[in-house]
């Protein structure tokens, strides 16, 4: 659901960065939130995923000459991992209701990713001229265990019982 403002928690931990607004800047905030996610412990994929959707927005309907976008993660003490991608284009509003677009589109799906990968997301005015968009993920949520490798029978274990001749 689209929400206009949230306040958030005070962060356990925090990174941000200013990128510059084209699509070099929105791959890199991608690569770098991974990275981040990666050094923190944390399931990235889906915020990944998230990153790149905001970070094309934000170069591709939020450039203006000369100004950059800045990629915000914040991890809480309630275990919500809040992204952020501010930029410097206030005056183009972002849909309340995220529909998906025509099947023969070849754009237009990115706050649907969104929509689809976060728990919450939202957009927020800040001073002129920069609007931020923000997505919220509970990173508390189990994960699958990972399957253990299969055992392989160590060949010198299975010869010390063995009787040799020696004939």
């Amino acid at each position: 659901m689209n929400q206009e403002t949230t306040r958030t928690p005070t962060p356990v931990r925090q990174f941000t960065i200013l990128l510059s607004a084209t699509r070099r800047g929105a791959r890199l905030a991608r690569l770098l939130a991974g990275e981040q996610l990666r050094a923190w412990g944390l399931p990235f994929e889906a915020a990944e995923q998230i990153v790149a959707e905001l970070a094309s927005n934000a170069a591709l309907h939020g450039y203006v000459p000369g100004r950059s976008f800045r990629l915000a993660l914040r991890l809480t003490e309630a275990a919500t991992l809040r992204i952020e991608v501010t930029d410097a284009r206030a005056d183009r509003s972002t849909p309340v209701d995220v529909e998906l677009p025509p099947a023969y589109a070849e754009s237009g799906r990115g706050l649907f990713l969104v929509a689809a990968l976060s728990d919450r997301w939202g957009t927020e005015l800040g001073s002129p001229p920069c609007k931020t968009i923000w997505a919220e993920i509970a990173t508390s949520t189990p994960t699958c265990p990972t399957p253990a490798a299969p055992s392989r029978p160590d060949p010198l274990q299975s010869q010390k019982g063995a009787a040799r001749s020696t004939q």
